[in-house]
């Protein structure tokens, strides 16, 4: 999962397939200012190769990530250097906070059990300044995933023509997607390789009672990111 092949393509495949970073982290920003309008520092975890963690630099003071596939810190670290560390979810500790803390694009839903999910929200909450806001983009919920669900999609940038199929299944309360990548290179030739996701699929009320029990009181948006809707969260 998220090897060393998908992080060399990941911003480029993103980029072809419409995925607007900039517009994504003014409306967080935005929705997180409404909670902390005087917040200067952000945190993204599970920040991937720092797309938005860059959109979120030209509107923060201080910016820092936290992302676990070392490919992919590789890549952030090329944009962002050194503010992107290695770490995961559940136990990370920079020994600093943030005035808001993110979690982007469903990664949440890597944590793969309640005592986990909470472990993660409780970093969060470790992480977060006083008066600060927890901005959470949930992956789907138990009641909203779509098994059988196929996508596909080719685009063509900077020189590389990319094609992405996936089909999502449900396996007891997970969700697996298999994802097949293939890649051309007019002097490089053709490569193919399938990465697979697996991500816990809570209830809306799972999530919101972890975040009760990480000491943080949250408000739903719905609709929003795609149908998943965001989590906003304060210190209870």
């Amino acid at each position: 999962m998220y090897g060393a092949e998908f992080a060399q393509i990941y911003d480029l495949i993103h980029q072809g397939r419409g995925k607007d970073y900039a517009h994504e982290a003014r409306f967080v920003a935005d929705l997180a200012r409404e909670k902390a309008p005087d917040a200067t520092s952000l945190l993204d975890v599970a920040c991937a190769t720092g797309s938005h963690l860059t959109a979120f630099a030209d509107m923060f003071d201080t910016v820092a990530g936290v992302e676990l596939s070392e490919p992919m810190v590789e890549m952030a670290r090329r944009k962002l250097g050194d503010t992107v560390h290695l770490g995961d979810m559940r136990d990370f500790d920079l020994g600093t906070r943030f005035s808001v803390v993110t979690c982007m694009f469903g990664s949440i839903g890597h944590a793969m059990t309640e005592p986990e999910l909470v472990a993660a929200l409780s970093r969060f909450e470790a992480h977060l300044d006083e008066g600060g806001v927890v901005v959470v983009d949930p992956w789907w919920f138990d009641e909203t995933f779509t098994p059988g669900h196929v996508s596909g999609d080719v685009c063509t940038v900077d020189g590389l023509t990319m094609a992405r199929v996936s089909h999502a299944a449900r396996e007891d309360d997970k969700s697996r997607m298999e994802v097949h990548y293939t890649v051309a290179h007019p002097d490089e030739g053709v490569r193919h390789f399938v990465e697979t996701y697996l991500a816990r699929l809570y209830t809306r009320e799972q999530y919101e009672k972890a975040f009760v029990e990480a000491g943080l009181a949250t408000e739903y948006v719905p609709e929003v990111q795609n149908g998943r809707g965001l989590f906003l969260a304060v210190r209870a």
